[in-house]
């Protein structure tokens, strides 16, 4: 069904979802602050693309609505709940002390109408936190709900500068984690010293994902490693390939050694614009979240409309908990 509605993402999720605005008519333009309508009341994201027409599936309707752009009193009203934030996560600290629970806070999160506090923690395995909520529950006076994140989602809510010196990707445009594996370093020549192919999260650069494709076109262009060959007048067995020059290093059979230049390839046009219509010219994305080599899958589920968190005692979804990845389902049966 197509519905006119905007993409807006909630940090403290790490997800995107999208809300209803049909009939709103108040200019909002990508990055402002919007007031959005949830199962636990109003509450505040980040309009992520133009509000446009697109389709939604018949699953996913009714979406809740978009209300509007924040104004002063929002802006005033989100500033003291920054406070209450901090003040959350100072006796949270004090209670997962205390009860010796290897849990490792990572950020709180108030709703906008001040009635739920979020707090994502980072752990080896699952914690039953049942006690904690009830002590955090009295003391903060509020509904809690505790989700745990894994160390990519907590380097997306933290930010920081990536070793391209870049913004991070997961925290700037990333709007769900690639599945990257260590085949994809060894695709692209790159070395397997973990220090150098690992971002700040200690998992695999997602970036390894982006020009692994267009690797993996090249090279069935190009020749195979020990494959005979004649390059311009140069006779002999290639020994080595450099994707990003199109050349080859050939060994002749007196065994001197040098590199040649291939003729230019020819690729198809494989640039898919976006299909939801707002303008945006973005290839559209699909991926699902998958681990470094030697790590477990982490959770990665969250929903503003999930009434069975409403209470003060939350657990984990069983689907959240830590489930391997088939190594049938992985390059060279690593995962990341």
């Amino acid at each position: 069904m197509i519905v006119r509605c905007g993409e807006v993402r909630m940090d403290y999720l790490n997800r995107s979802f999208l809300f209803d605005a049909v009939g709103l008519t108040e200019q909002i333009e990508p990055g402002d602050l919007v007031v959005v309508e949830t199962d636990f009341g109003m509450d505040i994201g980040q309009l992520m693309r133009e509000i446009c027409e697109q389709e939604v599936e018949a699953e996913a309707l009714p979406l809740m609505k978009l209300m509007r752009k924040i104004n002063e009193d929002d802006a005033a009203k989100l500033a003291g709940a920054n406070e209450k934030e901090t003040r959350a996560l100072e006796v949270s600290g004090e209670e997962i002390e205390k009860a010796k629970l290897g849990m490792k806070l990572v950020s709180a999160r108030y709703t906008f109408d001040g009635t739920k506090v979020t707090l994502c923690y980072t752990a080896e395995g699952r914690v039953d936190f049942r006690e904690l909520v009830k002590t955090l529950a009295s003391r903060l006076r509020t509904r809690i709900e505790l989700r745990q994140v894994g160390v990519r989602d907590e380097a997306r809510l933290h930010g920081g500068i990536g070793p391209c010196g870049r913004p991070l990707c997961c925290a700037s445009f990333l709007r769900e984690f690639q599945s990257v594996s260590i085949k994809m370093a060894k695709e692209q020549g790159l070395p397997l010293n973990p220090t150098k192919i690992s971002g700040i999260c200690g998992r695999l650069f997602c970036c390894l994902k982006y020009e692994h494709d267009t690797y993996m076109e090249i090279k069935k262009k190009m020749p195979r490693m020990g494959e005979e060959v004649t390059i311009e007048g140069v006779k002999g067995r290639v020994i080595g390939l450099s994707i990003p020059k199109n050349s080859v290093e050939i060994e002749t059979p007196d065994g001197g050694r040098s590199w040649a230049e291939l003729p230019p390839l020819e690729f198809e046009n494989r640039f898919q614009p976006c299909e939801r219509k707002c303008g945006c010219g973005s290839p559209e994305t699909n991926v699902r979240d998958a681990e470094n080599a030697d790590f477990k899958d982490e959770p990665d589920d969250a929903s503003p409309h999930n009434t069975e968190n409403a209470g003060i005692e939350t657990e984990p979804e069983e689907e959240n908990r830590p489930v391997p990845v088939p190594a049938s389902e992985i390059p060279d049966g690593k995962e990341r």
